[in-house]
């Protein structure tokens, strides 16, 4: 399988996981499924200062700015196996 197949098998697979995961680390899928499908941040910040899900979510991606989307692929891959085990 090509790393497009195993990353849409780990979306796959996440959405069916037997526990949640915390909040930081649903917050480091999306920020890695965000970087691997559409790149760097590109969204204006969350204009509401109390949107806190927004604003961490917003800033968890814009930290991952410059990596490959092929890395944020493994990395999410990687996550979510070891989500499973």
């Amino acid at each position: 399988m090509d790393l497009q197949q195993l990353f849409e098998e780990a979306v796959a697979n996440s959405k069916t996981l037997s526990d949640r995961p915390s909040n930081d680390t649903l917050l480091q899928l999306y920020s890695l499924y965000k970087q691997a499908t559409e790149g760097d941040v590109n969204v204006d910040p969350p204009s509401n200062p109390f949107d806190f899900v927004a604003k961490a979510k917003y800033e968890t991606w814009e930290a991952l700015k410059g990596k490959a989307k092929e890395a944020a692929m493994q990395d999410y891959i990687d996550l979510v196996a070891k989500l499973k085990s």
